[in-house]
């Protein structure tokens, strides 16, 4: 049986940081979902190979990728409040020099900005990390997500910027996107500002275990696979979804649509993903949310409606939620205190490398093969990650 464990008093901290990095990711999280809404819609206008589309924003996943090392050292040294600040004035840079990519169209100076912009995004996916910091183990599921509730905003905020800018500059549609993204990213420093996280420091040498002894544990290798599927085949499958929306006939505004709906559904079950968390297990929340990606991939496959691209879509975004949460929560069991700041960094890139790769390849696949190749492809990593969880579920009850 799942026993809860009882908030310690000394939560107070961790209540308040978690809902100053909520409000970081509100405006943070909304520099995806922008990129996300029109990178591969911009990319096809600016390049003449469609194959290549999808390259703005599977750079952007690489730069977050790239970027997850850096950026966990640079806070390491600096501190997270200075090391945030840092991450969202790369993000204003990088939106400014997509906008500016976009009005001279240039789709590699476009390019360059959106993989910024996932430089900034390598920040913005540490904060559930710095929510768990200072909280008790029982309140560690909650206060990350705490901060994955911010996401509900921002995925109201991001496709609402694209909505309400996209006609600003006729010269140059959807420019004015980027620059309304660099300006989120800006009004992030005030919030980030308030955080009041101690300092990210190791213990000194000799005081953790050597990374890939923490690595071979089979819990990491679990809580890994199962967060990179989550979140890989949600990249792959959202990345493709608003080209196929208008290779099906559907509108520009009903594919930014779409991505609204997705990210509100990615983010607004984290209400209650936590308490669940502590009530059925983790590997059980875990497993839920692969299982919904793989329903998400049959509706895809039933159809081509915007009913089905939008069920789906919602689906997929479900199911990244309580599979990405989950998993990041049995990351949180895999190491000791002095050894966070080297296993965080060593999951983020394992799972954002893998999420650039699955973006990069999405755009391709969909090309030569449509949509039902890509849902198709969504069962076999399921399946494994799957068995994983399930095994590592198993190990915990023998040891209990």
């Amino acid at each position: 049986m799942n026993q809860h464990v009882p908030v310690m008093d000394g939560d107070t901290l961790a209540k308040r940081n978690a809902l100053v990095l909520a409000g970081a990711q509100a405006l943070g999280g909304a520099s995806p979902a922008i990129v996300i809404s029109l990178g591969g819609i911009v990319g096809s206008q600016l390049v003449a190979n469609q194959a290549f589309a999808t390259v703005p924003v599977s750079l952007m996943q690489l730069g977050l990728a790239t970027g997850v090392i850096p950026a966990a050292f640079l806070m390491r040294r600096l501190g997270r409040r200075r090391g945030y600040i840092v991450g969202a004035l790369i993000g204003a840079v990088g939106a400014s020099v997509a906008a500016t990519g976009v009005a001279e169209r240039l789709f590699w100076l476009f390019c360059l900005g959106t993989f910024l912009c996932g430089l900034y995004g390598s920040y913005v996916q540490s904060y559930r990390f710095a929510a768990a910091d200072t909280a008790s183990e029982g309140f560690r599921p909650r206060a990350i997500s705490w901060v994955m509730i911010g996401g509900l905003a921002a995925g109201v905020i991001g496709p609402q910027s694209v909505y309400w800018t996209r006609d600003l500059t006729p010269a140059a549609p959807f420019a004015a996107s980027f620059l309304a993204q660099g300006a989120l990213a800006l009004i992030a420093i005030g919030v980030v500002l308030a955080l009041r996280a101690p300092p990210v420091k190791e213990a000194k040498s000799g005081g953790g275990r050597p990374l890939p002894e923490i690595m071979r544990q089979p819990k990491f290798i679990a809580s890994v696979i199962a967060a990179l599927v989550a979140y890989g085949l949600m990249s792959f499958v959202m990345t493709a979804a608003p080209l196929a929306m208008v290779g099906c006939g559907h509108s520009v505004g009903d594919a930014a649509l779409g991505i609204q709906w997705h990210v509100l559904a990615m983010f607004a079950p984290s209400f209650f993903t936590g308490r669940l968390i502590a009530r059925f297990g983790k590997e059980t929340i875990t497993a839920a949310g692969l299982l919904l990606t793989a329903l998400a991939a049959i509706v895809g496959l039933s159809g081509l409606s915007v009913a089905h691209f939008w069920i789906a879509l919602v689906l997929l975004g479900i199911g990244w939620n309580f599979g990405f949460i989950g998993a990041t929560a049995l990351v949180t069991d895999c190491y000791r205190p002095e050894e966070r700041v080297k296993v965080q960094a060593a999951n983020d890139f394992l799972v954002f490398g893998s999420v650039a790769i699955a973006s990069f390849s999405s755009g391709g696949l969909l090309s030569a093969g449509g949509w039902t190749s890509v849902n198709w492809l969504v069962f076999p990593p399921v399946a494994v990650a799957l068995a994983l969880v399930a095994w590592q579920g198993l190990q915990r009850r023998v040891v209990a």
